[in-house]
């Protein structure tokens, strides 16, 4: 899938997250998480797992995490990924 334009999904709330997504010519992932220290890992895991599963290639992911869990992450980041792509 190709991200074409920027986009983003989810919300600053507690146990949420904003995934910001936008063209770039690598791969670029980056978090900003009240827990990064703890599960920084985790949340890059299941970040690399959504874009692997949308055959992403290209462009910068932008995270800011406030505890959201695993399935909020991946919805979060597919459904950026997905309006950034024109789906």
């Amino acid at each position: 899938m190709l991200i074409r334009c920027k986009a983003n999904a989810g919300t600053m709330q507690s146990s949420d997250l904003m995934v910001m997504v936008e063209p770039f010519e690598t791969l670029q992932i980056e978090i900003e998480s009240t827990v990064k220290k703890q599960y920084e890992h985790l949340i890059r895991a299941r970040i690399e797992a959504t874009i692997a599963q949308l055959e992403v290639s290209t462009g910068i992911i932008r995270v800011s995490d406030r505890g959201a869990l695993d399935y909020a992450i991946a919805a979060r980041v597919e459904t950026a990924i997905r309006r950034a792509s024109g789906e």
